[in-house]
């Protein structure tokens, strides 16, 4: 009987009993993913490969066509790749395809239609800005950058440049001063130009692949007036 009043007094008044056990590492660790697995885009049933895409502001088709006939003229002076007139928003950024068009269309629900204005013709240091037309920099510019560059999460390694590439290519200092004469041999009143971009497009662009040949147009965003 005394055996049995010990026990009893001991099980009521255990110190294991005033607290609930703690919450194992598994439970705290599952805790703390959570949100990045809710911030993401991505549609689970895309089991697609994750590839490049980038972001370009695309002129009306009257200045796409001016450019076009600029950039023809150049190609045949000095070779290089044939590529849509745009203006490059968000840069290369490696997205599965789904989530890419999903951020695309988010971005451009917060983007209305906004003016350009070409500035000057200038000549840059690798491949992708080899000649090209230099942009104003104006807060409607940078911001429409800004903005989807964060619906992107996408982060610049070097100040942005608002442009309209030319000409792609491999040239020495000496051609791509000739190609970027040439630019205003073939169209004396580009600086100075002004249009609207009212459309986002959406490009698998493999930077790799100097032919752009495997560079695709994957979806176009009309941008409205808010």
């Amino acid at each position: 009987m005394l055996l049995r009043e010990a026990y009893i007094r001991l099980s009521t008044h255990s110190p294991f009993r005033r607290h609930p056990p703690s919450p194992t590492p598994r439970t705290r660790i599952q805790l703390r993913l959570r949100p990045h697995r809710s911030s993401s885009a991505m549609d689970p049933a895309d089991q697609s490969p994750e590839e490049v895409y980038s972001v370009w502001a695309l002129p009306p088709e009257p200045v796409r066509g001016r450019l076009r006939s600029i950039m023809e003229g150049l190609r045949a002076a000095h070779g290089g790749p044939a590529f849509e007139p745009h203006a490059t928003v968000v840069g290369a950024i490696r997205l599965r395809r789904s989530q890419a068009i999903e951020m695309l269309r988010a971005a451009g629900a917060g983007v209305s239609p906004y003016t350009a204005r070409v500035t000057g013709v200038a000549r840059g240091d690798f491949f992708y800005q080899c000649v090209y037309l230099l942009l104003e920099p104006t807060p409607e510019v940078v911001g429409a950058s800004d903005h989807c560059s964060g619906h992107f999460g996408y982060q610049r390694p070097t100040p942005y440049m608002p442009h309209v590439s030319l000409l792609y290519g491999d040239l020495t200092d000496e051609e791509k001063e000739e190609a970027r004469k040439k630019v205003e041999e073939l169209d004396k009143d580009i600086c100075g130009l002004q249009f609207e971009i009212s459309e986002l497009a959406l490009y698998r662009t493999d930077t790799e692949d100097k032919s752009l040949d495997s560079w695709e147009l994957v979806e176009v965003c009309h941008l409205e007036k808010k």
